[in-house]
C-alpha cells in the first residue's frame, strides 16, 4: 500500500516537472477582466481593436466576435483603454480586480471625428458577481481605511458566518491564513503565525463557503491578505496615534481611572516607488508598525513570587502574611507587537517579473490569571516570533497562458515562561503556591514549566493557468510542503533533592519532553472554469498526501512497560504511522437570472491534518501517577496515527441588486463534520486515568446569512450581515472526554449533539459611512449577537445539561472619524477612534450558578475569607468575564 501512494507521487511529479524548479503554493493572488470591443452604432465587433491596462504592459486584441481577456491582474483599482483604427479611443476609470474574480467591461466605440475626443468614463464594481459560486468576501485596502479596523482579525470577524474566528461552526484552528497566497499558519498549533498589517493591504478575500479546489488543508475556511505591490511613483504614509481604556467601571477593572497617553500607542508607515538609477528594473514597498497596548486589566504587586506566609492554624488569627511587594499596579493583559514588511519587484520581462517578500513579527504578551492578581510576577510571559520569505515568478507563455512559480519559508517560534533562564533564583519552590481556601489569590509562588515549540515550513507550488477560449479557464497545480518541528517542555524542579534550588528534570522524564519531526505534505489540484452567459462552473478536484513521520503506542494500556525503559522504544511497543491521504471532489454553478440577479449553488469535501501538536505530544509515553500539570502535559499521549479531520459543505444562494449601488445577498449552508479529534480513556496501574487523542469526535452546522450593502455613492454607504446559525457536536474541545471522567463525580460522555461553545445563534454586523472622502469621514461599526452557551452548575457540580442555558446579549459599537487637511503636495489627516462606544460591560464568561459575569450564588454562602489577602467579594470580581471597555485613540497621519 505504502509502496502504491509513492508511485502515484512519482506519476503526477513526472507529469508536472516542467513546471517547477523550486517551487510553492500560490493560491489566487490575481483577478482577470475580460468583455467585449463593439461599434457604438452598429453593434458590430471590432476585430483586432486593442485593450490596455493604462500604466502597465498587460493589454489584449479582440477576436473575430470583439472579445477579449486580460489575465494575471493584480487585485487593485484599474483605467482601461481601448482603441482601433478609425474609432476615437475610450477610457473606462476606476476598475476594481478582485482575486479569483472576473470583471467585465464592455466598450461602445464611435467613428473617429474631427468633433470627438477620447471618450473617458468612470466605472463601478457591480453590484451581483456572476461568477461568483460560493460565498466570499472581499474587502479593499481603501474600504478598510474608512471604518475603524486595527488588524485583520477584526476585518475577518465582521463577515456574516464569522464568529470570534470561527467560521460557520467549525473550531477555530480549522481556517487556512494566507499572505499573498502563502500559507501562513503554525502547523503546530493550526493557528496564524503572522498577518500583513492594515497598512500594507490592498485585499482581504474570505471564504466562508465552499471553496474551489485550490485551497487545500481547511475545513471552514480560508483567509488571503493581499498585499500592495510596488508602485511606479513614489509614494508613502507615515501614522501615529495614542490613548488609553476610559471607563467608569472602576469596580471591575481596576486601576482603570488612571489615564496616560503612553498605555496604548502606535506608529506605523510605508513607503514605495523605484530605486533610484535602476527605475525600470527595481521597485519597493517597505512597510512597518510597532503598536503596544498596556490592556485593561491590572494586578497589583502586594505579594513577590519568594513572599513566604503561613495558613495551616486552625485560628485565623493565627494566620501569617507575609508581604513585600512595592503595592504597584501591573498590567496582566499586556501586548506589544513590532511588524516588518519588504516587497522587491525585479522586472524581467514580461508579466510582473520576480518578486522577493519578506516578513517579520514579534510579539509579546500576557493573558491574565486571576490566581497571580496580588502575585502578578509570578505568572507566565509569551512570546511569538514569525519570519517569513516569499520568492515569486510568473512566465507568461502567452496572453492566454502562465505559470505562477513561487518559493517561500517561515518559521515560527513561540517560548511561555516566567524567566528566561530555567536555573534564575527567581523560581522558588512550588509549595509556596498555598492558598487558605479556594477563594484566595496566590500569596507567592511562580509557574515553573517553560514552553517552547519552534516550526518551520518549507512551501512550495506552480500552478499554471490556461484560458483555453473566451468560455473556458482551465488551472491546475501542484503542491509541496515539508516541516521541521523542534518541541521542549520542561518543569523546574524545586525540592529537598536540588537543595531548594531551581534545577532541570532528566531528560526523558514525564516533567522533560523533547522531539523532533519532519513530516510532509503534497497535493494536486485541476480546477476548470465555465464562463457562459447563461451559466458559470467552477468544478475541480483535489488530491492530499500527508507522511506523519511518526511513530504511536500499539497497545496504550501496556504503558507501564515504558516507565523502566529509555527512548528510543522497542518496535514490539511502537507502530510507525501510515500516510494519509484523501481526493475531494469540489464544484460549484451560478446561474445569472437577469442581468441584476443569479443564483448559486456549491458542494465540496475537504480535508484537514490535524495541528501537529496532537500527533506527537508526550513522546516519552510518560504518566505519572501523581500531581497535578499544565493542560496537555502528563494526562495525554499523542497518536501521530491520526486520520485527518473531514467536512462536506452544502450551499445555495442568490445575490440580487435592487437599486442602483443597493444589492442583497441570501444563502443557505450546512455541513457534515467527521474525524474531529477527541480522547479515548485509559487506566495506569488501576489508578490513574490518561487519554490518547483519537478521531472520534462530530458535528453539523446549518444556517443561513442575509446581508445588505449600500455602496458609498454621494457620500453615504452601509452594509448589514445577519447571520443565523445552529452549531452541535458532541464536543467543542478534544479534550472534552478526558476532562468528563476526570470531574469528581464523573460526568457522562455525550452520545448526541449539544451547541458547541461558540453556537451564536444570531449575529448582525452593520457598518455606515458618510462624508467626502477628501475632505472628512466619519463611520460605524455595530455589532449584535445573542449570548453563547453555557452549562448551569452549582458549587462545581453541574445542574442541567451540557451548554443548555445562554449567556446575556452581546453588543457593541465601534466609531471613527477623520478630518484631511492640504499641506502643499503633501495630505494630513487628524483622525479619532473610540472602541466600545458607549462602554457596554458585554459578558463573555459567566459564573455558571447564575448565568452573569458580576454575580454568584458564592457570595450568599458563609465563607472564611482569608484576612490580609482578599475578600471573598474581591476574589469573585472577574474583570477577564467581559469585553474590554471603552478605548480612546487619537492620531495624525500623512500622505507623501
Amino acid at each position: 500500500m505504502f509502496t502504491k501512494k509513492r508511485m502515484i507521487i512519482k506519476i503526477l511529479l513526472i507529469n508536472f516537472i516542467f513546471l517547477i524548479s523550486a517551487i510553492q503554493i500560490l493560491a489566487g493572488t490575481t483577478g482577470k477582466i475580460s468583455g467585449k470591443i463593439l461599434d457604438k452604432n452598429t453593434g458590430e465587433p471590432l476585430l483586432g481593436a486593442n485593450v490596455l491596462i493604462i500604466g502597465t504592459s498587460m493589454g489584449a486584441a479582440a477576436d473575430i466576435d470583439g472579445n477579449y481577456f486580460i489575465l494575471n491582474i493584480p487585485p487593485g483599482n484599474y483605467e482601461l483603454r481601448a482603441s482601433s483604427i478609425g474609432y476615437s479611443s475610450m477610457t473606462i476609470k476606476n476598475i476594481r480586480v478582485s482575486v479569483d474574480q472576473t470583471t467585465s467591461i464592455e466598450f461602445k466605440l464611435s467613428e473617429e471625428s474631427i468633433e470627438i475626443n477620447e471618450v473617458v468614463v468612470s466605472a463601478s464594481k457591480p453590484i451581483v458577481q456572476n461568477d461568483l459560486t460560493s460565498t466570499e468576501a472581499k474587502v479593499s485596502g481603501d474600504q478598510i481605511s474608512m471604518l475603524p479596523l486595527e488588524d485583520v482579525s477584526a476585518v475577518v470577524n465582521l463577515q456574516a458566518g464569522v464568529v470570534d474566528g470561527h467560521f460557520r461552526g467549525g473550531r477555530n484552528n480549522e481556517v487556512k491564513y494566507l499572505i499573498d497566497g502563502v500559507p501562513v499558519n503554525d502547523a503546530f498549533s493550526g493557528q496564524s503565525s503572522l498577518s500583513a498589517e492594515i497598512n500594507s493591504i490592498e485585499e482581504i478575500q474570505v471564504l466562508t463557503g465552499t471553496f474551489n479546489a485550490e485551497y487545500g488543508e481547511a475545513l471552514s475556511g480560508v483567509v488571503n491578505q493581499v498585499t500592495k505591490v510596488a508602485g511606479e511613483n513614489y509614494e508613502g504614509q507615515i501614522s501615529a496615534y495614542s490613548g488609553d481604556y476610559i471607563s467608569t467601571h472602576n469596580s471591575i477593572f481596576e486601576n482603570i481611572d488612571h489615564i496616560s497617553p503612553t498605555n496604548v500607542y502606535n506608529i506605523q508607515g510605508n513607503f514605495s516607488g523605484p530605486i533610484p538609477g535602476l527605475e525600470n528594473l527595481l521597485k519597493f514597498f517597505i512597510s512597518g508598525r510597532y503598536n503596544y497596548d498596556d490592556g485593561f486589566i491590572y494586578g497589583k504587586r502586594i505579594f513577590n513570587p519568594s513572599d513566604s506566609s503561613n495558613f495551616s492554624a486552625n485560628n485565623p488569627s493565627d494566620w501569617y502574611v507575609g508581604s513585600t511587594g512595592d503595592d504597584k499596579y501591573v498590567p496582566m493583559n499586556y501586548n506589544k507587537k513590532l511588524s516588518l514588511q519588504g516587497k522587491l519587484a525585479v522586472n524581467v520581462g514580461e508579466g510582473k517579473g520576480i518578486v522577493l517578500t519578506g516578513m517579520y513579527q514579534d510579539q509579546k504578551y500576557r493573558d491574565y490569571n486571576h490566581a497571580y492578581k496580588l502575585n502578578p510576577d509570578g505568572d507566565y510571559t509569551k512570546y511569538q516570533n514569525s519570519l517569513l520569505g516569499i520568492a515569486s515568478y510568473t512566465l507568461v507563455l502567452s496572453n492566454s497562458a502562465f505559470i505562477d512559480i513561487v518559493g517561500s519559508a517561515i518559521r515560527s517560534e513561540y517560548n511561555q515562561y516566567v524567566f528566561e533562564n530555567p536555573l534564575d533564583p527567581g523560581y522558588v519552590d512550588p509549595q509556596l503556591k498555598q492558598v487558605v481556601s479556594g477563594n484566595a489569590f496566590l500569596t507567592a509562588g511562580t509557574e515553573n514549566w517553560h514552553f517552547n515549540h519552534t516550526t518551520t515550513s518549507l512551501t512550495g507550488k506552480a500552478d499554471f493557468t490556461w484560458q483555453i477560449n473566451n468560455t473556458n479557464q482551465i488551472k491546475t497545480g501542484l503542491e509541496f510542503q515539508q516541516h521541521a518541528l523542534d518541541y521542549e517542555d520542561f518543569q523546574i524542579v524545586i525540592d529537598a533533592s536540588t537543595n531548594y534550588k531551581p534545577a532541570l528534570p532528566q531528560l526523558g522524564a514525564f516533567n522533560f519532553n523533547t522531539y523532533k519531526s519532519n513530516p510532509f505534505q503534497f497535493a494536486y489540484y485541476i480546477q476548470d472554469k465555465i464562463e457562459l452567459d447563461y451559466l458559470i462552473v467552477n468544478a475541480g478536484l483535489r488530491f492530499d498526501y500527508f507522511e506523519p513521520d511518526g511513530s504511536f503506542l500499539k497497545n496504550p494500556n501496556k504503558i507501564n512497560l515504558l516507565d523502566e525503559l529509555q527512548p528510543p522504544f522497542p518496535d514490539s511497543l511502537l507502530q510507525k504511522a501510515t500516510a494519509k491521504y484523501q481526493v475531494s471532489p469540489r464544484v460549484g454553478l451560478s446561474y445569472p437570472i437577469t442581468d441584476k440577479g443569479a443564483i448559486h449553488i456549491s458542494y465540496g469535501h475537504f480535508f484537514q491534518i490535524p495541528p501537529f501538536e496532537n500527533l506527537y505530544r508526550n513522546p516519552n509515553f510518560r504518566i505519572p501517577l501523581t500531581g497535578d500539570f499544565p493542560e496537555n502535559i502528563g494526562n495525554t499521549i499523542g497518536n501521530a496515527d491520526l486520520e485527518p479531520q473531514q467536512t462536506i459543505m452544502y450551499e445555495i444562494g442568490l445575490q440580487q441588486e435592487l437599486t442602483n449601488g443597493l444589492g442583497v445577498k441570501i444563502t443557505g449552508y450546512y455541513k457534515d463534520i467527521r474525524n474531529l479529534l477527541s480522547t479515548e480513556i485509559f487506566i495506569k496501574n488501576e489508578f490513574r486515568k490518561f487519554s490518547r487523542l483519537i478521531n472520534k469526535d462530530y458535528g453539523s452546522v446549518k444556517g443561513m446569512t442575509l446581508s445588505f450593502e449600500k455602496r458609498f455613492i454621494d457620500g453615504f454607504g452601509a452594509t448589514i450581515d445577519y447571520t443565523y446559525q445552529v452549531a452541535k457536536g458532541n464536543a467543542s474541545d478534544p479534550n472534552d472526554a478526558f476532562n468528563k471522567v476526570q470531574s469528581n463525580p464523573p460526568i457522562s460522555i455525550n452520545k448526541q449533539l449539544v451547541p458547541l461553545n461558540w453556537d451564536r445563534t444570531h449575529s448582525l454586523n452593520f457598518t455606515l459611512t458618510a462624508g467626502i472622502p477628501e475632505d472628512y469621514i466619519a463611520s460605524l461599526i455595530g455589532r449584535l449577537g445573542s449570548g453563547l452557551p453555557y452549562t448551569p452548575s452549582l458549587q462545581n457540580q453541574r445542574t442541567g445539561l451540557e451548554n443548555s442555558d445562554s449567556r446575556p446579549t452581546y453588543y457593541n459599537v465601534d466609531f471613527y472619524v477623520t478630518k484631511y487637511f492640504e499641506l502643499g503636495n503633501n495630505k494630513i489627516s487628524l483622525f479619532a477612534k473610540i472602541f466600545n462606544l458607549f462602554d457596554t460591560k458585554n459578558e463573555l464568561e459567566v459564573f455558571g450558578d447564575t448565568g452573569r459575569a458580576g454575580y454568584t450564588l458564592e457570595l450568599t454562602r458563609n465563607q472564611q475569607a482569608p484576612r490580609g489577602v482578599n475578600t471573598v467579594q474581591e476574589f469573585f470580581t472577574r474583570p477577564d468575564f467581559y469585553s474590554a471597555p471603552r478605548q480612546i485613540i487619537i492620531g495624525a497621519s500623512i500622505t507623501l
